[in-house]
């Protein structure tokens, strides 16, 4: 584009064939774009530049010093791509992004951030360096600065406020002393002390620590939402990662394999001693190690069905159905939608002196007093299937298999519900009434599972609306109508949205509830399963019969004011 570009502003006399041909030997010289080397020569202007683009491309220009943009649009291209392609979202109405971008002919850009973000591009055009200025302004704001002063000053503030931090040996213990002295020492502890307690004040799931080329990124999930916090220097790449690799016991020499871990610290919060486990994952990529962490903090895990956000009814058949002597019980939904807190609440439920509980699990994410816990080591042959084996050799009255995945499992899992054991268990499935069809693709008989299973729930996490901030929200009929809302419903329900404070950290959002889809098996429901109905049938016979679907329960906690019709719509389909 750079010739072309000298070309368009000597043809409109805005520069002479000398300038440009000083401008080229300068850009050979000292690098850069050609619009950025002719402005810091002095021949023309950033106005002048985009002027010409604009004129010459048809797309509008547009001056992005006086332009503010919410820091939400911000959020949806990431930093490096924005670098990368020398782009900036302005604004996003509906389903069209508008970005400003030094060469709107760039079709590759569009076609990545289109990709990426889901939504159609609409490209205006500005200067270089305009965008490089926007993009160091807006995206500084979004995280904590980059260089080594300001991150040393966050550092020393975090740390004047940070509670005591300490690494849990197997059999002793480090004092708050000694590790402060040590954060003292090497900074780099204190940075990675730094990130974990800010992620437990954030009440984050996850911790992505991710190395890119010419950056390197720590971000966090809250409330089932990635947001970057923190890009520290890529120069302490190795030194962040080796340390968290020491912290989780693992092989900070062999960088070429995925491995696994686990940190367990003890933290100080208001006076209090808390334990926090972190599950450590790493995986090679292009640029070093990605290392995501996943905070299993005790105090987050709800053990009481009656506050995870079933509907009654829906409780009252699940509580129904685990109370059973034996049969299955199978909870489904994608990585991430609370199937293990649902599965944990049941064995809390049913976990009694008189009942011998059994668990293969991978990984074991919390330790539930009372109840036998095994974790699954495929490298040595003990997988789900080995368990199953072995846990019908030692009486249990209660199986919790972690994840069906195979033939094997199933089928074992199968003759253990119909042999007097109740088996709970998880699938990945989109709904309950596709769960059955899931179960005969993978080779059980249509009888089997019709006798076998007693219930299936289908669920997914949604945002809670921030209780600081809510207030209603104007939404058309006809879209409330689409969502699935009743015409007579329509009418009554009132629609909540956040609109954002610092309890809730601008985001309109604190906290996540529940959607559930509650199939119970009956008779009715095993006829059509013994004569191969598929997933459709069984919906259809499974409504009539009074089962909320995912959807619907969603609406009926949009009208409750628990959450946003946004959120619903992104986690259910009609």
């Amino acid at each position: 584009m750079s010739i072309r570009l000298g070309e368009i502003l000597v043809k409109e006399s805005l520069i002479t064939q000398d300038q440009l041909q000083k401008a080229l030997d300068f850009q050979r010289t000292n690098g850069g774009k050609l619009g950025s080397c002719l402005t810091r020569l002095g021949f023309i202007t950033d106005d002048d530049i985009t002027g010409v683009l604009s004129r010459q491309y048809g797309v509008p220009s547009i001056n992005l010093k006086y332009y503010e943009i919410d820091p939400n649009v911000i959020k949806l291209i990431p930093q490096d791509t924005a670098a990368r392609y020398q782009v900036i979202p302005l604004s996003r109405v509906g389903s069209v992004l508008t970005i400003a971008m030094t060469d709107p002919t760039n079709v590759f850009a569009m076609d990545d951030i289109k990709f990426m973000t889901g939504f159609n591009v609409e490209p205006v055009v500005a200067s270089e360096s305009a965008i490089a200025e926007a993009i160091s302004r807006f995206y500084g704001a979004a995280a904590l600065s980059n260089n080594e002063a300001e991150l040393s000053k966050v550092m020393k503030e975090i740390a004047d406020e940070e509670q005591d931090l300490e690494l849990a040996a197997e059999e002793e213990e480090l004092d708050a002393a000694a590790l402060e002295k040590a954060a003292e020492e090497a900074p780099i502890i204190k940075l990675v002390n730094l990130i974990l307690t800010d992620a437990v004040k954030r009440g984050a799931s996850d911790i992505h620590v991710e190395p890119y080329e010419l950056e390197m990124r720590v971000r966090f999930r809250v409330d089932g939402i990635l947001q970057t916090v923190m890009n520290p220097p890529l120069r302490l790449k190795d030194a962040i990662t080796s340390r968290m690799k020491i912290m989780a016991k693992l092989d900070i020499a062999e960088k070429r394999l995925p491995q696994d871990g686990r940190i367990m610290i003890k933290y100080r919060a208001d006076g209090k001693r808390k334990e926090l486990d972190f599950r450590v994952s790493t995986v090679p990529t292009l640029y070093g190690e990605k290392i995501v962490l996943r905070l299993l903090d005790k105090e987050n895990l709800r053990l009481d069905m009656t506050k995870l956000g079933f509907e009654p009814e829906s409780l009252k058949k699940f509580e129904r159905n685990i109370l059973r002597p034996y049969g299955m019980v199978l909870v489904t939904g994608p990585t991430g939608s609370g199937k293990t807190n649902t599965l944990y609440s049941s064995v809390s439920r049913l976990n009694t002196v008189e009942t011998n509980i059994m668990t293969a699990e991978d990984p074991v994410e919390f330790q539930l007093a009372g109840v036998n816990q095994v974790q699954m080591k495929e490298q040595i042959g003990l997988n789900f299937a080995a368990a199953l084996r072995a846990f019908l050799r030692q009486d249990p009255n209660i199986i919790l298999v972690g994840e069906i995945r195979d033939f094997e499992t199933a089928e074992i899992a199968v003759k253990a519900a119909l042999t007097g054991h109740l088996v709970l268990s998880t699938l990945h499935t989109n709904d309950a009434p596709s769960t059955i069809s899931r179960l005969m693709n993978m080779g059980i008989e249509p009888f089997l599972v019709a006798t076998s299973v007693n219930l299936i729930g289908a669920q997914r996490l949604v945002r809670r609306i921030c209780p600081n901030c809510r207030e209603i929200q104007d939404v058309p009929e006809q879209a409330l109508i689409d969502a699935g809302f009743t015409p007579d419903e329509v009418k009554t329900v009132k629609i909540y949205h956040g609109k954002g404070c610092n309890l809730c950290s601008k985001g309109g959002y604190k906290g996540r509830t529940g959607l559930y889809e509650v199939m119970e098996i009956n008779d009715e429901l095993r006829e059509l399963i013994l004569v191969g109905a598929s997933a459709l049938e069984l919906k259809k016979k499974a409504l009539e019969q009074g089962m909320l679907t995912l959807r619907r329960s969603g609406l009926i906690k949009v009208a409750a004011g628990l959450t946003t019709l946004e959120e619903v719509l992104r986690e259910s389909v009609l």
